[in-house]
């Protein structure tokens, strides 16, 4: 029997960008307008526009350019791209992932600017916020916004190192990644325990303090806890 797939808004608003991108609406290496001006466009939010970008980035039509803008990259999807994402392991993916953030982390230590180090505090403390906390009724239900504090705090430290090509590495990853971890933690008894709080609050603080060679080992030894678990 044939089963109805749900659709989000940011996968509707990805594949708008996509058609729109077909018809010759913007020509290959041609900016898109601002999510101001695509969001009510498209009849969603600036977080689902985001979204829909980083979707269509990852499947190698857009690439975003620091302080330049989101471009057309290619008028149609990687498909090759794309399934070998699919058919990847989440091991392979954490592989991948510890390659591309343990450079990063590094990076981001030797060149974080001040306003990286508020960004990544942040971030820390949106994480921090969406954890269970005591007396939460059902914890199972914050597991989405969870992955979605937890990979904005690991973006934000692959942009304090200020390498696109990472930064596009990482979010090609990210939808794979975030369904991945999001069942990941759906078959544990709890998550976002205070050690694993107090594992990123290191690394944050590694990267802020300039200590890359410090940073390069928690951000391996934070994924390698990933790896391990899954085993």
């Amino acid at each position: 029997m044939a089963q109805v797939v749900r659709e989000t808004l940011a996968d509707r608003a990805a594949q708008l960008l996509l058609e729109r991108i077909g018809s010759g609406e913007w020509a290959l290496g041609e900016r898109l307008p601002g999510e101001t001006t695509l969001a009510p466009q498209l009849g969603v939010g600036r977080s689902t526009v985001r979204e829909a970008i980083r979707q269509l980035a990852g499947r190698g039509v857009l690439v975003t350019r620091q302080g330049a803008g989101v471009f057309v990259s290619a008028l149609e999807p990687r498909d090759d791209w794309d399934q070998v994402l699919r058919r990847a392991d989440i091991l392979a993916v954490i592989e991948t992932r510890t390659a591309i953030e343990s450079e990063a982390a590094a990076l981001a230590a030797r060149r974080r600017t001040p306003a990286d180090v508020r960004v990544l505090r942040r971030a820390l403390s949106a994480r921090d916020v969406s954890r269970p906390q005591e007396g939460d009724g059902n914890p199972r239900v914050l597991i989405e916004g969870h992955v979605d504090a937890d990979l904005a705090l690991h973006r934000a430290i692959v942009a304090a190192a200020h390498n696109p090509v990472l930064a596009e590495l990482f979010d090609a990853l990210t939808p794979r990644l975030r369904l991945a971890m999001i069942d990941m933690l759906r078959m544990r008894p709890s998550f976002g325990d205070a050690p694993d709080h107090d594992a990123h609050a290191q690394l944050v603080e590694a990267v802020a303090g300039g200590q890359a060679d410090a940073a390069a080992a928690l951000s391996r030894a934070h994924l390698a806890g990933l790896a391990q678990a899954l085993a």
